[in-house]
């Protein structure tokens, strides 16, 4: 459809006259540095850019590895757009788009725990591992009620925690766990959420701006581009979002 954007509509999203897109590279779905140059690449980068070329501005990519900091990029107004899990502790100040990207939090344990099913983790005496201010630690704040949530800094830091023997148990992007699952460690079933990745806005941008936005997702989910990018960028385990 390609629908071009009013000038008012540009000025809302790109007010110093270039885009500035919030990267999170906490979440190795969506985006990362390339091997080769070191550059940010992936999904949310490619999605970024698409739209920065929709509004006829130029783009910078403001880079974070931690997804806490790079919502507050953006409501604070220091980014245009970003990529985040839709989640009710980020909605003041913010407006979502509907996802574009589904992707499964799982668990991952030692080989010989005792537990056996995601039911099981919230008991007193387990410690769980998160990325501090990720989508995981926004949900399971909500849901555990006796087992401890431990914060520690990205993906990185929780399976380091898990191999130290500091909790009992690490949460995370699914197929991220899945890569350290060995004879010493195993996934438990099925999935304990699924994450919403939408794009977002200040909500003081306005209405027609989070329409605009809102359109944009919905025409890059319709027309293959989101399903092209996490194919070219061999992202396994993410699903496209279905239309709203």
């Amino acid at each position: 459809m390609n629908t071009r954007l009013s000038p008012a509509l540009v000025a809302s999203f790109a007010p110093a006259g270039v885009l500035r897109a919030s990267i999170n590279l906490g979440n190795p779905i969506l985006a990362g540095r390339d091997a080769a140059t070191g550059e940010p690449a992936g999904v949310s980068v490619d999605l970024a850019r698409a739209f920065a070329q929709r509004l006829g501005v130029g783009i910078e990519l403001k880079v974070f590895e931690k997804a806490a900091a790079s919502v507050e990029a953006v409501r604070g107004e220091e980014a245009d757009i970003g990529f985040f899990a839709i989640d009710p502790a980020r909605s003041e100040g913010l407006q979502f788009t509907a996802p574009y990207v589904l992707i499964e939090g799982s668990y991952l344990v030692p080989a010989s725990s005792a537990l056996k099913r995601n039911e099981e983790v919230d008991r007193e005496g387990v410690r769980v591992a998160v990325g501090s201010g990720s989508a995981y630690d926004l949900f399971l704040t909500r849901e555990l009620k006796k087992a401890e949530i431990v914060r520690v800094a990205g993906a990185k830091g929780v399976i380091a925690a898990l191999h130290a023997g500091e909790v009992q148990v690490a949460a995370g992007i699914r197929q991220v766990l899945e890569a350290e699952a060995t004879a010493d460690w195993r996934m438990l079933p099925g999935r304990f959420m699924v994450i919403q990745q939408a794009m977002g806005t200040p909500a003081s941008r306005g209405s027609d701006a989070a329409a605009a936005l809102s359109a944009f997702v919905e025409e890059m989910k319709a027309s293959g581009f989101v399903a092209e990018a996490l194919a070219r960028h061999k992202v396994h385990g993410a699903s496209v979002a279905p239309t709203a």
